[in-house]
């Protein structure tokens, strides 16, 4: 009889193409899928670290598994967490069998014999998950990697020192995963999207990701960007997303004072992001936009908050995350003085998502009566250009509308963040 594997994915979509690629070699090797752990003789916990939270929630979710699992399987640890605090980790959680890297060939999870991986000193390799072979894609979309790792040096991040620095896919590989999940869109993701290709000229001429994009879209009906620092939108990107025929634009702006991007060392301020944004606007109007904000940075003034709070009324973005600073080890932020009371954080941060939440109120009311192109995802449940999947809101569309197939609707009622369309049953 196969043995059984089972994977717990937490994070970002990033750690979700991870577990893909792991699920796609475990296949290969003979392993099959189940969805209860207490079954699996492989429980796989791929970990995120990016802020003190998600770490906390990958710990309790080990115990958690931990407990559930049967006697004589294996569980491991990779992802983020395992590779930024592997030896500690391991020290601090003896019920876990291994601790495993990005670097560490999969084959290895397989493996029956106890396996501790030290990663800390570990060097970060060429190539880890990226090219390894994926399942068809069990959703009408699919996320694809692009690139691993980044070279930008963002006060607040500590990605740059376990991932490593930017190493971007050749362009055949990436067409090849594109075909071989059969989605009906591709969502393009990376830690440095807009980067992608300068880290291969030779291959991509100038190094620009435009070609990719192109490329992309000539062999599959859409295709998303996620991700994009904002002073790497050209004109020429700008143009090819708009061609795509999903005017979407996820930008990483973190905040609008230029005195604290400084100090997150970080490009831009709320002008020049307003300027673009308008830029965009005017060459397509139905253009759509995302963002996230850093509240509570070390130094961030009443000034700087008030500067934020004027950016989102005036930009009236669709779409806005608002997260608390998280004091990150080895990061520069980790030596700035100013640092924010935690009471005052969070005031600051209700107070902005309490008026986002108007402004995305506004914005998806401002649709009704639109006609509009709708993935179907499951029955009953549709996305239009505006909604990336999984991270914003959706379309309720008929119940008959076949899954993965795009159809015409009409919406005709708003629910906070989702839509409603024609014919569809209403939500409670």
């Amino acid at each position: 009889m196969a043995k059984r594997f089972y994977i717990e994915t937490l994070g970002c979509p990033k750690n979700q193409v991870d577990s893909d690629k792991l699920v796609g070699t475990l296949l290969a090797d003979g392993m099959m899928p189940t969805e209860d752990p207490a079954l699996a003789d492989l429980v796989v916990v791929n970990t995120c670290a990016f802020i003190g939270e998600a770490r906390q929630e990958s710990i309790e979710t080990i115990l958690s598994l931990e407990g559930q699992r049967s006697a004589g399987s294996r569980l491991v640890v990779t992802g983020c967490m395992a590779e930024r605090y592997g030896d500690e980790l391991a020290e601090a959680l003896p019920e876990v069998d291994q601790v495993a890297g990005f670097g560490v060939s999969v084959n290895v999870l397989a493996q029956p014999k106890r396996k501790l991986i030290p990663v800390g000193s570990a060097p970060i390799p060429t190539l880890d998950l990226l090219n390894l072979p994926r399942p068809k894609s069990t959703s009408p979309w699919a996320y694809v990697k692009i690139a691993e790792g980044c070279d930008r040096s963002c006060g607040f991040c500590a990605i740059p020192s376990f991932r490593g620095p930017q190493r971007s896919r050749d362009v055949s590989s990436i067409l090849g995963e594109v075909e071989q999940l059969q989605a009906r869109e591709i969502v393009l993701i990376a830690q440095d999207l807009a980067s992608y290709g300068k880290d291969r000229p030779d291959e991509l001429g100038a190094g620009s990701i435009v070609p990719l994009v192109r490329a992309v879209s000539a062999v599959t009906d859409w295709v998303r960007l996620l991700y994009l620092y904002p002073s790497d939108l050209t004109d020429e990107l700008i143009d090819a997303i708009c061609d795509t025929g999903v005017p979407y634009f996820d930008l990483s702006l973190q905040h609008v004072s230029k005195p604290l991007l400084r100090r997150m060392r970080r490009w831009g301020d709320g002008g020049r992001f307003l300027r673009r944004i308008g830029d965009i606007r005017a060459r397509e109007s139905q253009a759509a936009f995302r963002s996230n904000f850093i509240v509570g940075y070390p130094g961030e003034t009443e000034e700087d908050h008030d500067q934020l709070l004027e950016f989102v009324e005036s930009a009236q973005l669709d779409w806005c995350g608002f997260f608390a600073y998280s004091p990150e080890e080895g990061t520069y932020a980790m030596g700035l003085d100013g640092l924010v009371d935690t009471s005052l954080m969070h005031d600051r941060l209700a107070e902005l998502r309490e008026l986002q939440d108007s402004i995305t109120a506004a914005r998806r009311d401002a649709l009704i009566g639109e006609t509009l192109t709708v993935l179907v995802d499951e029955q009953g449940v549709g996305r239009s250009h505006h909604e990336a999947p999984e991270i914003d809101g959706v379309i309720h569309v008929p119940d008959h509308l076949v899954t993965g197939e795009f159809h015409e609707i009409t919406v005709v009622n708003a629910l906070g963040p989702d839509l409603v369309a024609a014919g569809a049953a209403q939500v409670d």
